[in-house]
């Protein structure tokens, strides 16, 4: 088993060098761990976080826009059409009531969308982090491997010459006693 630092020479660099991730991607090498996780746990959000993350994905889904469109429609035939021919409208035409319900909706949903976009943001920088470090071990990994095949060429390479060596003797033993030589 190798130390982190005879890793880290791998790498080229002294181990003090390397920084956190790659000093802990040496080790678990070092020790052959894994270093794979589940990057989707969301455990640890808290009730204001899943909120966010819920009124985002509602808010930017078809389903809202289509609700919301239907919504609209229906105010302004209810107040227009209907309540107007009764002199019952409680928001006509330039529909003032409306106009204040969706500013205090736009005013609420972008901060909390924004929430939600900032904790996507901060989870992908996780992921990519994870993903650098088993990336990186990934390839720590392969020049292992390459370092162990090359010694087992090398090896093979020996054992070969070796077995040449002895074929050459026994030919040449052969061919004296063909020559009648002893």
């Amino acid at each position: 088993m190798k130390k982190p630092e005879e890793i880290a020479r791998q790498l080229g660099m002294p181990y003090e060098s390397l920084d956190e991730a790659t000093r802990k991607v040496a080790r678990h090498v070092a020790a052959r761990q894994h270093i794979s996780r589940n990057t989707a746990d969301d455990s640890g959000a808290t009730t204001g976080q899943k909120a966010a993350d819920a009124v985002a994905r509602f808010g930017g889904s078809w389903i809202f826009i289509m609700l919301f469109g239907v919504t609209l429609v229906a105010w302004v035939v209810l107040n227009s059409l209907i309540l107007a021919r009764y002199d019952r409208s409680f928001d006509p035409y330039p529909y003032i009531l409306l106009n204040l319900f969706l500013s205090m909706l736009a005013s609420i949903q972008a901060p909390i969308i924004l929430m939600s976009q900032n904790r996507q943001a901060q989870k992908d920088r996780l992921v990519a982090a994870h993903d650098y470090e088993v990336n990186l071990k990934a390839e720590l990994e392969i020049m292992l491997l390459h370092e162990k095949v090359d010694l087992l060429r090398e090896g093979q390479w020996d054992e070969l010459l070796k077995i040449q060596q002895e074929q050459i003797r026994l030919m040449t033993q052969l061919l004296d006693k063909a020559k009648g030589t002893p």
